[in-house]
Order: structure tokens, then sequence, then C-alpha cells
């Protein structure tokens, strides 16, 4: 095999598909990227068996052919040579020499026969969405779901599909968020939990332009996500998501509409006095006019009131802050509704159309004085 293409292209395409490279295997060929010339078009794949990436770039083929080259040192050779077109060839024995302009590496590559390439998934099942919306919609919801393999369910989002409604879930036991989307065409229902770090490579990858679409297409075990010339495999996590609509409630006894800049920014100062790991609770004393945020530790404490709207009655309730500061980052309304019940009950953050809601239960905070 041998190929030219530009430093450029090269790296952007290494760079995508190293995001399914496996760091955690016993199979060396799954550490590869398998650089494939061998049908006319240059195709880049890596597979990890749980996700897998091809994306296609633009180059000369002098000699087709297909090598397996291992994902950590191609990655650093090609970030590391000049900007410069880069001539990749291989031999029978299949030493691979990478060259560009003045600089020559010489690397002993893999000849693939173990490689796997991405699953061939039947694309019958599928949607569109911009770029951007999809890349929104995983920002605002992926930091609820739980780093903790013990309830896999928990590790990543539902994609719940209802005529033109397109809506992620992410939980973690302490929290819930929601996001609903309108899609410009209706599609049949649909309900499949795609894993979060799947969802995390998806965004890092995207343009996210609002012109730009994608194509997701489902299986009963695959996800597929279709945009330019990269396709993204992942497999699913099989099981039922948690009854949402059971834990959603429009009952409330207290609502409080307040300016959302002033509340992250006070929330914000008062996690200063919170070192990491420590669990001490942000306490929100609410009554008509105001409410007064104070805290609570070993560095100190801190109080601050803001001016709020109420309906209902008074409450006095804690919550870990950075629930608080982790949903109030991702809307972008200058004002947020909290609806609340009791000291022991689910906290609500939602819009009137319900195209957001956090829920996030509170904490004791008996033992604060």
């Amino acid at each position: 095999m041998k190929l030219v293409c530009s430093k450029s292209n090269l790296l952007n395409g290494v760079q995508i598909v190293s995001k399914a490279v496996s760091n955690k295997t016993t199979m060396s060929i799954l550490e590869c990227i398998m650089v494939d010339a061998s049908k006319g078009i240059i195709t880049l794949t890596a597979n990890d068996m749980d996700l897998g990436i091809e994306t296609i770039i633009e180059g000369d083929i002098v000699e087709k052919g297909s090598i397996a080259i291992d994902a950590k040192i191609f990655l650093e050779i090609v970030r590391k040579l000049p900007d410069s077109d880069i001539t990749i060839e291989t031999d029978s024995s299949y030493k691979t020499t990478i060259t560009c302009e003045k600089a020559k590496f010489n690397i002993i590559g893999k000849s693939g026969e173990d490689f796997s390439y991405l699953p061939v998934v039947e694309k019958n099942d599928s949607i569109v969405i911009s770029q951007f919306t999809l890349k929104e919609a995983v920002r605002q919801t992926i930091f609820s779901i739980s780093d903790n393999d013990n309830n896999k369910l928990m590790t990543g989002e539902l994609f719940e599909i209802n005529g033109d409604e397109f809506k992620v879930v992410s939980l973690d036991g302490h929290r819930i968020s929601i996001r609903k989307i309108q899609l410009r065409e209706n599609y049949k229902p649909k309900k499949v939990i795609v894993p979060g770090k799947t969802l995390n490579e998806v965004s890092r990858i995207l343009s996210g332009g609002a012109d730009n679409d994608l194509t997701i297409s489902f299986t009963d075990k695959h996800i597929v996500f279709d945009f330019e010339n990269t396709t993204v495999v992942s497999r699913l996590i099989e099981g039922e998501y948690f009854k949402i609509d059971q834990m959603l409630s429009s009952d409330y006894e207290t609502k409080v509409r307040i300016n959302k800049k002033e509340f992250l920014d006070c929330i914000d100062r008062a996690t200063l006095l919170v070192k990491e790991g420590d669990k001490k609770p942000i306490i929100m004393n609410i009554t008509d006019e105001s409410m007064e945020l104070k805290i609570n530790s070993i560095l100190g404490s801190m109080n601050e009131d803001i001016n709020i709207e109420k309906q209902g009655k008074d409450l006095m309730i804690g919550f870990n802050p950075k629930f608080l500061i982790d949903a109030l980052r991702v809307i972008d309304d200058e004002e947020v509704d909290l609806y609340m019940v009791n000291p022991k009950a689910p906290c609500f953050i939602k819009n009137q159309e319900e195209s957001y809601i956090y829920l996030i239960l509170p904490v004791n905070f008996t033992t604060v004085a």
C-alpha cells in the first residue's frame, strides 16, 4: 500500500477514530487504527468492540492495500510531522514507512486480518437531527449520568422518540435531567439507552453546526451516528430504563422565580468554602420576597440574600451545591422557576413548556448550625 495525503486531513481523521481505540485490552489489534485503501477510498477505522468509528479522508492512493498501525504511536507521529503532505508506504512484511519532507519513520504494522471492522447495520430505522441540537441536548444532560458501573442503566442516557418529540433523559440516583426537542418530522416510537461514553465522544467529534445534519439509526443492539464522512457505531445498554414519569410531579407548595445568573453566581461563591469531597449543603431559606442562601463549613460560613418572586409557603431546604450549579449552567433562560413541596421532596427546575426539567433531591441539613 502507498498513499499520500495532507497532514491536516490525516491528523483530523486519526484524532476522530482514536476515540474508539481500546485502552484496556489483551488484544493488541484493538490498540490499532486500520488504514484501508483497498477499495479506492482511504478509510481510517478503530473499534474497541463497544464503540467503533470509521472516517473517510481525502488523499491519493498510489498503491491499494491496508495496514493496522498502533494508534498511540501513529497519532503522535502524525501530530509532530511538518505541515506538509505525508506518504504512508507498506511492504509485504507490514513494515510501514511514514515520510513527510525530511522526516522518515519506520514502524511495524499488522496485517489487520484479526481487525474487527464496524458491524454492518441495517439503517431502516433512522431519524435526522441537526448536529447543534444533538450536541446541546447531550451537553445539557450528560452531567447527571452515573460514573459507577454498579448500575449500568445509569451510565447511559435514554433516547426516547415519540412522533416529532425527541426526549433525552439521564439520572444518577440523586437527580434527573430531561431535555425535549422538536424534530422536523414524525417518527415511530423508539426507546434506547445510549452509553454516556459514546455520547461524549460523538459530541467531541461533531462540528456542531445548526445547518449540519446527522442521521441516527437504531437496531435492537446498536445505534449508528452518520455525519459528514464519519460513521460511529455503538452498542446500546440493554435493559428497561427507569419509569421516569412516575418520579415527575406537578404538585408544589412553594414556587420561586429567580434571576438565573444571580442565583448561579451566589452558589458559585458559596462553594469557595467547600473542600473537594466535602458534602456540605447549601441551605435556601425562602421567605416572601427574598431567598437567603447560606453555607457552613470548616473553612467558614457565608450567607447572601437574593430577590425572588414567591408563590406559596415559606420553606427552608438544603441541596448539594454542585447539583444546582450543573443544572443552572446549561439553562439559557434569564429567569428560572423552582417548584418545591417540602424539605424532603425533590425540587424541580423547569420552564412552562417543560422543554427542560431538572429534578434535584434535597439533602438533610439538621446537623448544620
